[in-house]
Formats: structure tokens, sequence, C-alpha cells
């Protein structure tokens, strides 16, 4: 039996390749225009980073076959679910590229501080404390309803929540050591990691 594949799988695939290639030129750049003069460190967040790549992973080894549905369904409905991972993967690229640009030389893989480090509150910073971790959630969705495996994308979700937890525990514990109540006061405004919804 042929298999052919169809348009809006293609579509949702090529917009989710195109959003890694984005965000490993954020990597990238990123890390080049990153301070080398740090204060403190906390490596526990290098568990945390293991994890969200294992997630990452998952949806990879665990990939369906390109091109098809996510499950069985309507060509009406592969093609709402194909808009709906372009837009995520759209989204994705674009909040992680606006959190990098707010965060400039303090950007960095790691958790750490930096001489002169500022706490950042405004752009996607106010959102939502930790923009960058909710842009790679995003991109996971995206990449999981584009080529893995329907019962993949919840163990894959689950794995990422655990390892953005560790990371982010590992970095405000950093971020409250240095600005102390001034972090306290921005934590009670703004979410740590989903947005609120606001009525």
């Amino acid at each position: 039996m042929s298999f052919e594949p169809d348009l809006p799988a293609e579509i949702a695939c090529l917009s989710v390749a195109l959003g890694w290639a984005g965000f490993g030129a954020i990597l990238l750049i990123g890390h080049r225009g990153s301070s080398k003069s740090e204060e403190k460190r906390d490596s526990k967040s290098s568990i945390g980073f293991l994890l969200q790549c294992g997630a990452y992973a998952l949806c990879f080894v665990f990939a369906r076959n390109y091109f098809s549905p996510l499950f069985p369904m309507s060509k009406t409905d592969e093609t709402i679910l194909a808009v709906v991972t372009v837009m995520l993967a759209i989204g994705s690229l674009g909040f992680c590229y606006t959190a990098a640009r707010a965060l400039g030389k303090q950007w960095a893989l790691a958790a750490r501080v930096i001489e002169g480090h500022e706490l950042i509150a405004r752009g996607p910073f106010a959102i939502v404390r930790n923009p960058i971790y909710l842009a790679m959630l995003g991109m996971l969705l995206a990449t999981g309803l584009a080529i893995s495996r329907l019962w993949v994308l919840p163990i894959a979700i689950v794995v990422f929540v655990l390892g953005t937890a560790i990371r982010i525990r590992a970095e405000e514990n950093l971020l409250r050591n240095a600005f102390g109540a001034v972090f306290e006061e921005y934590a009670r405004r703004v979410p740590s990691f989903i947005p609120r919804l606001r009525s």
C-alpha cells in the first residue's frame, strides 16, 4: 500500500523545521553576545536542561511516518491542526527572539548572574518570568503535533515541565539572592511560566 503525503502535514513539518532553524540561530547569536563575566552560577540547572532536551528527543525518536496526520481525521481537521502547528512554531520563535533580545548580554543556557546583572521585567518578561521556556514549550507542542506519535506528546510534556521546574528553581534562587525584595515583588506580579488569563 503506497503512502501519499498530504499538504497540511507537509506545511506543519516545514514550519517546525524552520522554527528549529530559527531557535538554533538565536542560540548561536545569543551565545556570542553573552557576557563572560559571571558572579554566580547554579550547575543544577544543567539537569533541567538535559530533561528538556530529552523531551524533544522523545518527539523525534518516536516520530510517525513523515507528512502523515497525528491520527485519522478529515482534511478540514488536518488543515486546522496544521494552522495551529504553524502558529505555535511562529509564535514560539518570535517570543523567544524578543525575550533573548531583552536579555541581551545576560542571556545564557546556564543559570547564572553576571556582573552588573539587571532584573529584566519588560517585553515578554512582563507576561511571564521565564518567556524563553514558554517559547520552548510552544516548540515542543509544535514538534509533537507535526511529527510525533499521539501517545508520545503527553510524556514529552511531563518530562519537559519537570526539567523546566528544575531550571526555574535554580535561576530564580540566584535572582532572589541578587535582588531580594525587588525580585519578590516582581514574582508576585508576574507568573513564572504560564501567562495569567486576564478577565
